[in-house]
């Protein structure tokens, strides 16, 4: 895919997705200015992303595609992408609510925006409206995403897959911010094994199964395509999350927009931490792991001893298996058939991407 068609394709997505807030706010009027101003405040957040996953599934529909897409196909491919977009908004939303959290992106997020918009009024009501506010919406933008892959116009067979493979997603999304969750608050222990299969569920699932397997099921293609696609979203999932562990503590902030010191401020359980609580470095690590008040000092002391005991180059180890273990389901792919050519092609080109990404 050229750089002009991936840019165009994105326009139609943000078109899509333009659309859909535009009708809700118009829709919402009846029901007072507070609820317009909720879409409306939606929609400054919602658009404008990267829109990985949509871009995702539209690169690989056209690759699995038998032949070039017909304009109605195009027009439903670009109108189920933009529902995984709203899905993804929708799990952020919840996932802000989930953490407390007031900024994304270096900016303020949507509960960040609304109780801004509150300034001069009572800290604590403010920040449970925009909080509770967050919540309805991302209920919401849940049904509509329902709703968009019912409504898509494939055969009953295709809609029927859709819809089982949304149900499946959510399901397994929710499973895994809720095994997070358990995580953070100490209720599951943190071992490499639980942090894995919970990134795979919270990460994977939505972000790569999703589109990859959703792009199969508009394209025709056989169960067998979806079955490796299934394998390799989750290890390019597995990949990515890895690497964002990585960049959170060993990047460099101005180049990857990160604060190399939240996640370890956080308390954040992850494969890096996972490994280091097996060595004998993790009581000098432990003293300031979660502690809010992490100085840049002690930071630094922090990834130091991280690196030292071996945790940075363990997780880039597990990184590159994952990396692997795509390059060996599309040897399988091609082997027998399943997947053709220009969509290996185009997972290989992805899978360099999301390699390039801690170089």
């Amino acid at each position: 895919m050229t750089t002009t068609t991936e840019e165009a394709l994105g326009t139609r997505i943000e078109e899509a997705l333009r659309q859909r807030f535009s009708e809700r706010s118009a829709a919402a009027a009846r029901y007072g200015r507070e609820f317009v101003d909720l879409w409306e405040a939606a929609a400054e957040h919602a658009l404008g992303g990267k829109l990985i996953r949509p871009l995702l599934l539209m690169e690989l529909v056209e690759a699995l595609a038998p032949a070039p897409l017909s304009a109605q196909e195009t027009r439903c491919a670009v109108d189920v992408a933009a529902h995984v977009e709203l899905l993804h908004f929708a799990f952020l939303l919840h996932d802000d609510v989930i953490d407390g959290d007031l900024i994304r992106r270096r900016g303020p997020n949507l509960i960040g925006a609304l109780v801004a918009r509150r300034a001069g009024e009572p800290a604590e009501p403010a920040l449970h409206w925009a909080r509770s506010s967050a919540i309805l919406l991302g209920d919401l933008l849940l049904s509509s995403a329902v709703l968009g892959f019912a409504r898509a116009e494939v055969s009953p067979d295709a809609g029927e897959r859709l819809l089982a493979l949304l149900e499946q997603t959510i399901f397994e999304t929710v499973a895994g911010e809720h095994a997070d969750v358990a995580l953070s608050d100490g209720i599951i222990a943190p071992d490499l094994r639980t942090i894995l299969s919970t990134s795979a569920y919270k990460t994977s699932t939505y972000s790569f199964v999703l589109p990859l397997r959703a792009a199969a099921v508009l394209a025709g293609s056989s169960p067998a395509a979806e079955d490796h696609l299934t394998s390799i979203g989750r290890h390019l999932g597995l990949a990515y999350q890895l690497q964002d562990d990585l960049l959170s503590v060993f990047g460099d902030p101005e180049q990857h927009g990160k604060d190399a010191y939240s996640d370890l401020r956080e308390g954040k359980e992850t494969a890096i931490i996972a490994y280091a609580r097996m060595t004998s470095q993790w009581e000098g690590i432990r003293r300031h792991f979660g502690r809010a008040d992490l100085s840049a000092t002690e930071g630094a002391e922090v990834r130091e001893g991280l690196r030292g005991c071996g945790a940075e180059s363990f997780v880039r180890g597990l990184v590159q298996e994952h990396l692997d273990a795509v390059s060996s389901t599309l040897l399988d792919a091609e082997s027998d058939g399943s997947l053709p050519a220009p969509a290996t092609h185009a997972i290989r080109a992805l899978t360099d991407r999301v390699e390039g990404r801690v170089r």
